[in-house]
């Protein structure tokens, strides 16, 4: 017996609608089946961490600010892996993006001037976007694996930023603890609302999503990146090169990672410090497939990504389960969007064969499919 997927003749356009909403719904049922094995109400844990996060002020504005950086990451993701392009290391590019935009508050500590803030988001945009571009050379003129060469690259970044806040940009007046000086007014992300702490990192995202969104819709550029992702032989016959668009996704989705990278920093923590991050970068490529790789399904599926960062808190307090329980839906939901996604596109055949050295010489083996 040996199983087969079989390319289906044409894709169903209503399953590929609904595959996200199956996915997460099976996410749902296996979630209430892992905390029932852990021996916690399943319809409590479920409530806790998808249902009381959205009754809460509080809870909505972390919501917002967790969302922001997974939105603006798996935009650029999105591109990528529209081209057939894997960029595996945004987390390495956040890293980046956080610590070139936060040179000059660390640096001039007391300058304070409308254009400090411009110019940190800027460089963090070009921080990304540079430590992305050593895949995209690696790849373009060494023909190495760009999944490895962009994972690997994630660790050096990590290093890096925990060298810097215990070494050189530690603070001198912060009773030794590793991170840098606190940034200045001027430096950080101003308040969206006055009832809570989300910050207009949110804003950029949204915006981020709509540019990228108008430029895969209406522009020749979005063109041939569905073109080259689809078959590089067309792409060819059409004029497009490969080798410049490995060089544009992997510069706008590390540009995007590295907006990021210092939207969060001057947003939400004010300041560097070793952990900065719990994942964003490796989260937004869930995020990418559950928006179905589309930039305005990238913001729905990066406030439910958001969702279960604020309900694994939720319920590690209120219930007492491991913090890495998050991780597991995570997870699991990932397994169920690239599952369902392939049963679009495939169908399982259990074929059950005889002994082929028995058979005659021209005989067919004996076969079922299913």
């Amino acid at each position: 017996m040996r199983i087969e997927l079989e390319k289906r003749p044409g894709a169903s356009r209503l399953f590929s609608l609904l595959s996200p909403v199956i996915a997460f719904a099976l996410t749902v049922v296996f979630g209430a089946i892992m905390f029932l094995a852990l021996g916690k109400d399943p319809l409590e844990a479920l409530y806790q961490f998808f249902i009381w996060p959205l009754f809460d002020v509080w809870s909505l504005h972390e919501l917002m600010i967790k969302a922001a950086p997974l939105i603006m990451i798996a935009v650029g993701l999105s591109v990528c892996y529209r081209s057939n392009i894997w960029n595996i290391g945004a987390e390495g590019q956040f890293t980046v993006g956080a610590i070139v935009g936060s040179i000059v508050p660390v640096y001039f500590y007391q300058w304070s001037s409308p254009l400090l803030l411009p110019i940190m988001l800027l460089m963090g945009i070009a921080g990304g976007a540079l430590y992305a571009g050593i895949p995209a050379l690696l790849k373009n003129y060494f023909n190495t694996n760009e999944i490895l060469t962009s994972l690997m690259l994630v660790y050096v970044a990590q290093l890096f930023l925990d060298w810097l806040v215990r070494g050189p940009w530690r603070n001198p007046e912060g009773y030794n603890f590793p991170q840098t000086r606190d940034f200045v007014d001027a430096a950080m992300l101003p308040e969206m609302m006055a009832s809570g702490r989300a910050h207009y990192g949110f804003a950029l995202a949204i915006l981020a999503a709509l540019a990228v969104w108008f430029m895969m819709r209406f522009t020749l550029k979005g063109f041939e990146v569905n073109v080259i992702g689809q078959s590089q032989r067309a792409g060819r016959f059409a004029g497009f090169s490969s080798r410049r668009m490995v060089w544009f996704c992997f510069l706008l989705s590390g540009g995007l990672a590295g907006l990021a990278g210092i939207s969060e920093i001057s947003g939400a923590l004010g300041y560097l410090q070793p952990q900065i991050s719990p994942g964003y970068g490796f989260t937004a490529i869930i995020v990418a497939f559950l928006g179905r790789l589309n930039p305005l399904g990238a913001i729905v599926a990066g406030l439910v990504l958001a969702l279960t960062y604020i309900g694994g808190e939720g319920v590690q307090f209120t219930m007492g389960v491991s913090d890495k329980v998050t991780r597991v839906f995570q997870g699991m939901l990932l397994f169920f969007v690239l599952s369902c996604d392939t049963l679009i596109l495939y169908k399982v055949r259990v074929i059950f064969a005889g002994k082929s050295s028995e058979a005659p010489p021209g005989q067919p083996v004996e076969e079922k499919a299913s």
